[in-house]
């Protein structure tokens, strides 16, 4: 499977490099899998947090170019470089392992949609070694459809974003014009798959609710949440922060206001998207993670015990 980064085409960027032979492409990493941390995440949606919570997998590098990723540290090339160790199938299925042996009630991959056939390796070999609770797939979904295929019988969950269907607003925030035909796609593919479960996840950009109207009108009009026999739910998240980077295209410098949170729960209302979950606004930065720290979620040096609990950190020997 690894032979698929010899001409890598595994996300739509297409970029064609060599990533066997070290070669990097826009995501910047060679065939090798990077992680930066895992940890028993209880911030999530309550179907995936559960009781025990997360199993969440931080995955370094990405195919996208988010300009208020909060993840930042590992996710953009300069940081990247340092924020992650690469990890062989073997370790990966082993930090697997110990995140079950913790509580988690999943195992929770974020943003690997650049090293896919790693992963899969990886799973399978976790499966081989006795994991048993559900993997998750936490992506933006700037995903092709050859590439989900191969997670077909691996994932049990999908955690897409639907960051926006403005081809404008795709280009200048995450830095993909093709963004939005291209999620939509890759959404579509994930609910093709037989009894899996999606949770659509949307961030409201503050001063662009047009961009939410039209993501919500998309999933309306598609019935996605009245079709799918209870398998799909939406997220609605407020939880934008303007993160401490220097980028002229960031958009407004500030947090998701009351009235536009409000505002978003009266299209709902209007849509009827009933099946799902709208997060609180969030006006304070001291979730944000440090991905220099063993528990990333500690970053402002509060005590984040109750939101996240360290298994495995890149710097670990």
């Amino acid at each position: 499977m690894t032979s698929l980064y010899e001409h890598c085409n595994l996300c739509p960027r297409r970029c064609g490099v060599n990533r066997l032979r070290g070669e990097r492409g826009y995501c910047r990493e060679t065939a090798a899998l990077r992680l930066a941390c895992a940890s028993i995440h209880r911030g999530e949606e309550p179907p995936v947090t559960g009781q025990g919570g997360s199993g969440t997998i931080f995955v370094s590098g990405c195919n996208l170019g988010c300009t208020f990723c909060q993840n930042w540290q590992i996710s953009r090339y300069a940081d990247a470089e340092t924020m992650g160790r690469e990890v062989s199938s073997e370790e990966f299925a082993a930090i697997c392992i110990a995140l079950e042996e913790k509580g988690a009630e999943n195992i929770n991959i974020v943003t690997g949609s650049h090293t896919i056939p790693a992963i899969a390796e990886g799973i399978d070999r976790a499966r081989e070694r006795g994991l048993k609770i559900p993997v998750l797939w936490n992506s933006s979904a700037y995903e092709t459809g050859e590439a989900l295929e191969i997670l077909s019988t691996k994932v049990d969950a999908w955690l897409p974003d639907l960051k926006t269907l403005d081809p404008a607003l795709a280009s200048r925030y995450f830095n993909a014009a093709d963004y939005p035909e291209r999620a939509k796609a890759a959404i579509l593919k994930m609910l093709s798959f037989p009894y899996s479960f999606i949770i659509v996840r949307h961030l409201i950009l503050p001063g662009h609710l047009e961009s939410t109207r039209e993501v919500l009108q998309w999933l309306a009009h598609l019935n996605l949440f009245k079709n799918t026999k209870n398998r799909a739910m939406v997220s609605i998240m407020t939880q934008f922060t303007p993160v401490n980077v220097t980028d002229l295209r960031m958009p407004y410098m500030r947090y998701v206001t009351q009235e536009e949170y409000e505002q978003v729960l009266d299209w709902l209302g209007e849509l009827g998207i009933e099946e799902g979950y709208c997060q609180e606004p969030v006006r304070n930065s001291g979730w944000l993670p440090d991905f220099g720290r063993r528990n990333p979620f500690s970053a402002r040096g509060d005590d984040a015990s109750e939101l996240s609990s360290p298994v495995w950190h890149w710097e670990d020997t």
